[in-house]
């Protein structure tokens, strides 16, 4: 039971609930900007090529049309595909980098607080007192 317990005091910890729910929401959030990629940027795009972006390849080996019009045997580079995914990666890290940088100045606002001075006797009045001590013996 030793272990049992181990493990779910791991799995209850803030931190590991923390990273659970970012993963959660980065899956949802790259689903979005997949969307955002291959609904709107990639048509842009592939208005300037006269082509559908993600479907821009290099063909190096032409493929075989067999009776029922079905190609097979087609070598090529898919950088249409490629491409779309890189736009894909910079959209989601810059998004990233924006978030982790509002996080980091939040950060400094909360450390640039100064902290209150100990409230009690000035370093004067301590010496006075000794002052005043002293000259009673």
């Amino acid at each position: 039971m030793g272990m049992v317990k181990e493990f779910k005091d791991f799995a209850m910890k803030g931190n590991l609930t923390d990273i659970a729910v970012g993963f959660v929401m980065g899956a949802a959030f790259k689903q979005v900007v997949t969307s955002f990629t291959g609904g709107i940027v990639s048509p842009l795009i592939g208005l300037l090529f006269n082509a559908d972006f993600k479907d821009m390849k290099l063909i190096i080996k032409e493929g075989i049309a067999d009776a029922a019009g079905a190609f097979s045997g087609e070598v090529a580079v898919l950088y249409g595909d490629f491409l779309t995914n890189v736009i894909d990666f910079i959209i989601v890290a810059f998004v990233m980098f924006m978030i982790v940088k509002g996080i980091n100045s939040m950060k400094k606002k909360e450390e640039a607080a100064p902290a209150k001075a100990p409230s009690g006797p000035s370093q004067e009045d301590l010496l006075a007192e000794i002052r005043d001590l002293l000259a009673k013996k």
